[in-house]
């Protein structure tokens, strides 16, 4: 039974929030009295306090007593917009517009699927570190990343927690040559909803990019969760004509490859931010 309300109160709670964030109810708009929405949404007066009480410690409305629930004004950060097609380019930007928390940092051996994306000897070891970056002081994105040991030991726990790593692996000597990246989605788990600030289970942007150097090793292993409000993922697309007639590609690949990246054209994104 208890399940059962928890349910209607969860359901209740996201149709409100959705017609709140879909700007439905205006900043300062009342929402319906308890007993219509109980009707709305044939739910019990219970239900919809319950609900009213999460979309308040949401600060997303106020109750007062005796006069209604009303909307209040919210000020969201800006989303990062990250452009697929020029990596360099997205990590600068993100280093300017974001701040970065280390939460984990430590060696272990990789799982055998990292192993082997990374072409790991065997018994080699990893540094594995867990980051949350933020915009305006809110969190956006969570990230975990696998580097071979004998990349990591060259940078400090401290350095990680102030720099991008990507800076840091090429300050080691290693020449960065390409990456190849996935973008899906995932459900986060109760360690990522709270670094995230968000429920359990929400849906998050989930990238995966393993970058390898000029001999085909792999150096880094990152798979980076983002709240799809606060970050965003961008192609601008020019029409060409080719030898299968009309089709689209990239802005950058018709202007040619961006500069300081090497062309991968195999690869279904081209770099991004993180």
């Amino acid at each position: 039974m208890a399940g059962v309300e928890s349910s209607k109160t969860r359901q209740v709670y996201l149709l409100l929030r959705d017609r709140i964030a879909g700007g439905a109810v205006a900043a300062g708009a009342a929402l319906p009295p308890e007993q219509a929405l109980a009707l709305e949404h044939a739910v019990s007066r219970i239900t919809v306090r319950r609900a009213l009480a999460e979309l308040e410690r949401e600060g997303l409305v106020l109750r007062r007593q005796g006069a209604g629930t009303f909307v209040l004004p919210r000020h969201a950060p800006k989303p990062v917009i990250a452009e697929l097609s020029d990596m360099l380019a997205n990590i600068e930007a993100m280093g300017r517009a974001t701040e970065v928390r280390l939460v984990a940092f430590g060696y272990d051996q990789a799982p055998a699927a990292i192993a082997a994306s990374l072409k790991l000897a065997s018994g080699e070891r990893v540094q594995r570190s867990i980051r949350v970056r933020l915009i305006e002081g809110r969190p956006m994105s969570y990230l975990t990343t696998h580097v071979p040991e004998r990349i990591g030991v060259t940078y400090s726990e401290a350095e990680l927690a102030s720099r991008p790593l990507l800076s840091l692996i090429e300050r080691s000597g290693i020449a960065v040559a390409r990456a190849t990246q996935e973008i899906g989605a995932l459900l986060a788990s109760p360690e990522v909803a709270q670094a995230l600030e968000v429920e359990v289970g929400s849906a998050l942007i989930a990238l995966t990019r393993i970058i390898l150097d000029d001999q085909g090793r792999g150096i880094e292993h990152l798979l980076a969760l983002y709240r799809p409000d606060r970050y965003a993922l961008r192609m601008d697309l020019v029409r060409t004509r080719g030898a299968n007639g009309r089709r689209w590609v990239p802005a950058n690949d018709a202007k040619g490859p961006p500069r300081g990246l090497v062309p991968n054209h195999k690869a279904r994104h081209k770099g991004s931010a993180r």
